[in-house]
């Protein structure tokens, strides 16, 4: 069981090693799972930077029933911040790229004929 355990750490290093620099979904064994971009690969830990919500004047609005809305009716603006984690490379179950798809299909520029505005 030890060698299985040994290979399997070996792949899942392998595989931290090949998406370095990238944003990342890190499931971890307890079920838990992050997504941050891989920084840094040790023999036996992973360094991750882990991003977090943070909403602008979040501490004047503890209190504060409306989560969205400052005083004014205006919405807050949200930031993502990302903070650096270390994992042990033990407690990693599986690893996946985060899939970014584009939002519509790129149309080439195609210039059309100018024809100008009839003034009547």
């Amino acid at each position: 069981m030890n060698e299985e355990y040994n290979e399997e750490t070996r792949n899942l290093h392998d595989q931290c090693k090949k998406y370095s620099y990238y944003h990342v979904t890190l499931t971890m064994r307890d079920g838990s799972s992050f997504d941050g971009i891989i920084e840094d690969v040790d023999r036996d830990r992973v360094s991750v930077l882990v991003g977090e919500d943070v909403m602008e004047g979040e501490s004047e609005h503890q209190g504060d029933n409306r989560q969205y809305f400052d005083g004014y009716g205006r919405p807050r603006r949200r930031f993502r911040r990302f903070r650096r984690r270390n994992f042990p490379l033990g407690s990693l179950a599986a690893l996946a790229l985060l899939p970014y798809v584009t939002p519509y299909p790129y149309y080439p520029y195609y210039p059309q004929p100018y024809y100008p505005y009839p003034y009547y």
